[in-house]
């Protein structure tokens, strides 16, 4: 009798215009195009979020943690999850909250803070890979609508499939 334990399905990274930089499967449990979807409709939730946090005259900045947990339940098996920086890049890390073969679910009662050092360990990587001399962020954020060039860098990818393997429940650094 043993249970699966919940693990990352998908990673995905979008620019600052809406455009994806990086995606990376570690689950084949979908087609990449249907994650390239699921990533896109991320960006709405992304966007109405922001607008319900945006100050009003009477109030204070709106909270720039970065933080937004559950963005939606995409179906009875998967769970996204995101993460704003402050310059707008935006993480987005899709949870596989499949049952054991016990029937039960293993992802019931996931936390946005189970899901927190996933999204730590990556802002780290993509602040690492800004720090690359030969890294040019401005070829991948084109102005808005004309498409970009993805994050090429094998070492990136790498460090991005590595937190994805590497995360399980109740971890609490990568």
């Amino acid at each position: 009798m043993t249970t699966s334990s919940a693990s990352i399905a998908y990673i995905g990274i979008i620019g600052r215009n809406n455009n994806p930089l990086h995606t990376t499967i570690l689950s084949p449990i979908r087609t990449p195009l249907q994650f390239s979807l699921l990533l896109s409709s991320t960006i709405d939730i992304f966007d109405m979020r922001a607008k319900s946090s945006a100050p009003t005259s009477s109030s204070a900045s709106p909270n720039l943690t970065g933080e937004l947990g559950l963005l939606h339940a995409v179906d009875d098996r998967l769970a996204a999850y995101g993460f704003e920086t402050n310059t707008g890049v935006r993480f987005v890390v899709v949870v596989d909250v499949r049952a054991g073969e016990d029937g039960i679910r293993s992802g019931v009662g996931l936390k946005d803070s189970d899901v927190r050092p996933v999204f730590k360990a990556l802002q780290s990587a993509y602040v690492a890979l800004l720090q690359n001399p030969f890294y040019d962020p401005d070829e991948h954020t084109p102005p808005y609508g004309q498409g970009g060039k993805k994050i090429a860098s094998r070492k990136f990818s790498a460090e991005v499939r590595r937190i994805g393997e590497k995360w399980r429940p109740g971890i609490t650094a990568i």
